[in-house]
């Protein structure tokens, strides 16, 4: 399958995790997917995608980008999150954190650091 990160294990819980995930985005990821879906920036993004027992909101694997839509949430785990990023960094990927607000407020900023992401 392209676009999946292999040579992990899964566990079926975490599998099924994502995908009540992929069903129940937030609101600034569901608007954000609208524009990065179905190839619209010239790569392929999956949602939701398991990488290292960690679920990451967006991932383009041929440009090995990571996207993370964060929330209030994030506030109160920062310390999870830098340790989160520290090992999927270690893959060799890039780690994007947009917040709720700039997705909500001015999506073009977001595709446009999306982009430079992407060269």
């Amino acid at each position: 399958m392209r676009s999946v990160i292999t040579g992990q294990q899964v566990s079926a819980e975490k599998k099924q995790r994502a995908r009540e995930m992929r069903e129940a985005m937030t609101p600034a990821e569901a608007a954000l997917w609208e524009h990065i879906r179905l190839d619209k920036l010239g790569v392929h993004f999956r949602r939701q995608q398991i990488i290292d027992g960690f679920i990451v909101d967006f991932y383009c694997h041929s440009a090995k980008l990571v996207i993370e839509v964060d929330g209030s949430i994030h506030e109160q785990q920062q310390e999870y999150d830098v340790q989160r990023d520290e090992i999927i960094q270690r893959r060799g990927l890039t780690m994007l954190r947009v917040r709720n607000e700039e997705v909500e407020n001015d999506v073009e900023r977001v595709l446009s650091r999306i982009r430079a992401c992407l060269l």
